[in-house]
C-alpha cells in the first residue's frame, strides 16, 4: 500500500490530522484536524479487489459527517452563549454533554456504535487496524478534555461493556468479533480517564500492541472467519498458538498482558468507589472470554487435525519468528512489567 504514491500522501496527511487535532488550542482546531483525517482516510478504504469497501466508505463518510456537524454545532453553539458574566457551570453540562456524543459517535462507542461493525466488515485488515487504533486517538484525546464521571458517562460505559461483549457472542466473522472487542475496550478505556491521563493511554498502546498483533496473523493466513481457523491444516501449529494466546491476551485473560491495564482500572476504580460500574464491566469481560475459550477450544481440541503430507512452514522463517516474538510478549508481558516494575 505505501508503495503507491497516492496512498502515502493520504497516510501522511491521515497522520497530520490527528496530530493537528490532538494538539489544537481550540475547538475549531480539532474540528479542522478530524476532517483532514476524515477526508484522507475515504481513500484509503477503497478496494477493488473488495466488493464491500465502496458500501464501508460511504457509510464511514455519511457517519463521520454527520458526527463532525454535531461537533461543529456545538462548539459555535457554546461560543454563542458564552458570556463572562454568567457563571460556567451554567453552559458547561449541555456543551460538554453535546461534543461527547459528537466525539463517541465517531469513535464508535455505545450508544453510536450501529455504523461500527458494518464499516469493519467491508475493509481490508490493514484498513480495519487503522480504524480500530489510529482512528480512535483524537477523538479519545478530545472527549478526555470534556471528561467527567457523571451518570451520562456512566451509563455510556456500562453501555459499551454491555454492548461489546453481548453484540459478539454469535459472530462468525472475525472482524465483527474484533469491532464489538473493540466497543468493549472503549468502555475500558473511558473508565480509564476517570482516574488521569497515564492510565488510558497506557490501556490503548497496550490494546494497540496486541491488535497489530491479531491482525498481522489473520493478514498473513487470509483468514476472515472462525471456521477457517478450524479448517486451515497448513498453518504451523505455533502460528495458531499464537493467534489464540493474543486472542486470549485481547480479552484480558489474567496471565497475559492484557490483564495488566484492566487489572489497573479495577483497582483504581474500587479505589474510587465506582464499584457497580467495575462490577458490570468484569462480568461482561468473562462473557467475552467465554467465546474467546470457546472457539480456542474448539480449534486446539475437537476440530485440529494434521495430515502427514501437511506442508509445514520452515523454522527459520521470518514469519514464523515475529508469530513467536508475538505469542511471547502476548503470554509473558505482564511477567515482565511485574518484574521490571519490581526491580525498578
Amino acid at each position: 500500500m505505501v508503495n503507491n504514491p497516492n496512498k502515502f500522501l493520504f497516510i501522511l496527511t491521515l497522520m497530520g490530522g490527528t496530530l493537528i487535532s490532538t494538539s489544537a488550542t481550540s475547538w475549531f482546531g480539532a474540528w479542522m484536524g478530524l476532517e483532514i483525517n476524515l477526508l484522507s482516510f475515504i481513500p484509503l478504504m477503497t478496494n477493488q479487489k473488495n466488493l464491500f469497501s465502496t458500501e464501508a466508505s460511504l457509510k464511514y463518510f455519511l457517519v463521520q459527517a454527520l458526527a463532525s456537524a454535531s461537533l461543529l454545532i456545538a462548539v459555535i453553539l457554546g461560543s454563542l452563549m458564552f458570556n463572562p458574566a454568567l457563571p460556567n457551570s451554567l453552559m458547561s453540562p449541555l456543551m460538554n454533554t453535546l461534543i461527547s456524543g459528537a466525539l463517541l459517535l465517531k469513535m464508535g462507542a455505545a450508544p453510536f456504535h450501529f455504523w461500527f461493525p458494518g464499516v469493519m466488515e467491508g475493509l481490508s485488515w490493514t484498513n480495519g487496524l487503522l480504524l480500530l487504533t489510529w482512528q480512535k486517538i483524537a477523538p479519545l484525546m478530545l472527549i478526555s478534555y470534556t471528561f467527567k464521571m457523571d451518570a451520562i458517562f456512566s451509563l455510556i460505559i456500562i453501555l459499551c461493556v454491555l454492548i461489546g461483549s453481548l453484540g459478539g457472542f454469535n459472530q462468525t466473522s472475525i472482524r465483527k468479533i474484533l469491532a464489538y472487542s473493540s466497543i468493549n475496550h472503549l468502555g475500558w478505556l473511558l473508565a480509564a480517564m476517570a482516574t488521569g491521563e497515564s492510565l488510558w493511554t497506557t490501556y490503548f498502546l497496550i490494546y494497540t500492541f496486541l491488535s497489530f498483533a491479531i491482525i498481522f496473523m489473520l493478514n498473513t493466513f487470509k483468514l476472515s472467519h472462525i471456521n477457517q481457523i478450524f479448517s486451515l491444516n497448513k498453518i504451523h501449529p505455533v502460528h495458531k498458538f499464537s493467534f489464540f494466546v493474543t486472542l486470549l491476551s485481547l480479552g484480558g485473560l489474567p496471565p497475559f498482558l492484557g490483564f495488566m491495564p484492566k487489572w489497573v482500572v479495577i483497582q483504581n476504580a474500587v479505589t474510587l468507589g465506582n464499584t457497580f460500574i467495575i462490577t458490570v464491566m468484569v462480568t461482561t469481560t468473562l462473557i467475552t472470554l467465554f467465546y474467546y475459550l470457546r472457539t480456542t477450544f474448539s480449534a486446539f481440541m475437537l476440530t485440529y487435525t494434521e495430515t502427514s503430507w501437511n506442508s509445514i512452514t520452515p523454522l527459520n522463517s521470518s514469519l514464523y519468528n515475529i508469530s513467536l516474538l508475538l505469542a511471547i510478549l502476548s503470554t509473558l508481558g505482564l511477567s515482565l512489567i511485574s518484574l521490571i516494575y519490581s526491580i525498578l
